[in-house]
């Protein structure tokens, strides 16, 4: 993403709160004050111990003292309400994002998505925004009014060593900073994809532990994430390096500053030019201004990082979508599915299937079957409507539930899991959809993460309630079978069979007894 489609990303998100730019001008003037406290205390101070040496009556002294009591408190005080004000601008703009997002998403179809991987876009990389705004831009902006006004006021007193100021001061927060970016470039812009991809290979491994151990699998998974892990840490230590040896040169430029300030503000000094008590302000008040750049080279390289994330964020916004993200309704629906002479195939990807021709009608059970790879979850996609048919006539109902293979269970109530289903439905709809699933658990019983508390067969009957919370005309099940014992999964096909009585029914499956209970077999090439 190039800078100025990052600024114009940061204004839209601005612009999306009626009130954003002038909270965030507010910001920068908040942090500008902060900051310049900062540099005005070290400077009344300095002038007040000078003062001080020359033993004047104490009421000479006074109003300097004031000075640094109000400019020690206010700096406190600005930097407070500053970082308040900042990260609310920032929070709303990563809010306004976040939404954009989850409205891209909500269009589109998950399934066959790299789970992790998205999931750190989601979360990580939406943060970024506050990153640029909270620790980039409010400070640079910031800063530049501090460094402006610091110059101009130490010119007044002594214009040479003003401009030895303004020098190491662009050398410590503008060039210094451009070096660590352009020399940490390569490894903060592989960071992100590089945090993508340990996402996913950790979320692999997690879902898949026990089978890895059960076959011996585990090392190989795991030297896959170490790999990643490995690279990560290189890119960090490498941006650690760069930015220990940019602060380190911002240590040496404000040595020079106040060394040349010195040097040039003692013959001043002596020559009668410059009043002795001022000569303390030029040579200290340089350590208090290059503290502002601090965070200049951490700033640089969260520049460049940020920038990656957000481009990662920009391909989701702006890929085209693939299907739909819920079950469309159907222009000319049918009691059933009838599919005539269809191809299938993700959008983008070519044709997996082509010239299906079947149909289920209400009360049939048909087995859909075929090696692994072949298409099944393609063709479920498809006559969900969640992907369009690249070829052919598909008519179907409009009410529509699916049993996923790998149902996602939420860490929340069994309620709330069955309402996923049906977001409306009342206590005594959620009731009747357990007891039709068979599942024998409290409404108000909350379960654990990915239902690791419940077992393998109450994780199959709570994804089955929520396709019977709402009156479904076509059940589509995909491998509602797989993982169960002969006997749970026996159990289970009775209750799921009692349920669709009179409904169509296509059934996703390796499992020979199921595809003996099922009233036909289509069978992908």
């Amino acid at each position: 993403m190039t800078p100025s489609r990052t600024l114009r990303l940061l204004n839209e998100l601005l612009s999306a709160d009626p009130r954003g730019k002038r909270r965030f001008s507010l910001a920068v003037l908040l942090a500008a004050m902060a900051s310049g406290a900062s540099v005005a205390l070290m400077g009344v101070a300095a002038w007040l111990i000078s003062r001080a040496a020359e033993m004047p009556p104490v009421l000479f002294l006074q109003a300097a003292a004031v000075g640094v009591r109000f400019f020690g408190i206010s700096r406190g005080v600005f930097r407070y309400v500053e970082r308040l004000v900042g990260h609310d601008v920032a929070l709303r703009m990563q809010s306004a994002l976040r939404i954009r997002v989850y409205d891209t998403l909500s269009a589109t179809t998950l399934i066959g998505r790299r789970r992790g991987d998205l999931l750190t876009r989601v979360v990580a990389d939406v943060a970024a925004v506050q990153d640029l705004v909270v620790r980039v831009i409010i400070p640079t902006l910031a800063a530049s009014l501090v460094v402006v006004g610091t110059t101009v006021m130490l010119a007044r007193f002594n214009l040479a060593s003003s401009l030895v100021l303004l020098v190491t001061a662009i050398l410590a927060g503008v060039l210094l900073p451009l070096f660590a970016q352009r020399a940490s470039r390569n490894a903060d812009l592989a960071a992100a994809p590089t945090r993508g991809a340990l996402a996913d290979g950790v979320r692999e491994l997690s879902r898949t532990a026990t089978d890895l151990v059960a076959y011996g699998a585990e090392d190989a998974v795991l030297d896959d994430v170490l790999v990643a892990d490995g690279q990560l840490r290189r890119q960090e230590a490498r941006a650690a390096w760069v930015r220990g040896m940019a602060t380190a040169g911002q240590i040496v430029a404000a040595g020079v500053a106040v060394v040349a300030a010195l040097a040039i503000g003692g013959p001043t000094v002596a020559a009668g030019d410059l009043a002795p008590r001022l000569l303390a302000v030029i040579v200290l008040t340089p350590l208090a201004l290059h503290e502002v750049f601090g965070a200049f080279t951490s700033a640089a390289q969260t520049w460049t990082r940020s920038r990656a994330a957000l481009t990662r964020i920009t391909d989701v916004l702006d890929a085209d979508p693939i299907g739909a993200g819920d079950v469309t309704e159907s222009e000319d629906p049918a009691p059933g599915l009838e599919m005539r002479d269809v191809s299938v195939g993700w959008p983008g990807s070519g044709v997996v299937q082509q010239d299906l021709t079947f149909h289920v009608d209400p009360g049939e059970r048909v087995a859909l079957v075929g090696a692994s790879g072949v298409g099944k979850t393609t063709v479920a996609a498809t006559a969900m409507g969640l992907i369009p048919p690249l070829a052919g006539s598909l008519r179907r109902a409009n009410r529509v539930g699916y049993l996923a293979q790998d149902a996602h269970i939420f860490t929340t109530s069994v309620a709330e899991n069955v309402r996923i289903g049906n977001k409306d439905a009342t206590d005594q709809q959620v009731a009747l959809a357990l007891m039709g699933a068979g599942l024998e658990l409290p409404a108000d019983r909350l379960i654990g993460e990915a239902g690791a508390t419940l077992s393998g067969g109450e994780r199959r009957r709570l994804a089955l309630a929520r396709v019977l919370a709402d009156n479904r005309e076509l059940l589509i099940l995909d491998e509602p079978t797989e993982h169960l014992d002969t006997a749970t999964a026996r159990a289970l096909m009775e209750d799921v069979w009692r349920a669709a009585e009179g409904r169509a029914a296509l059934v996703i499956t390796h499992d020979p007894e199921l595809i003996a209970a099922c009233d036909r077999v289509v069978r992908l090439a």
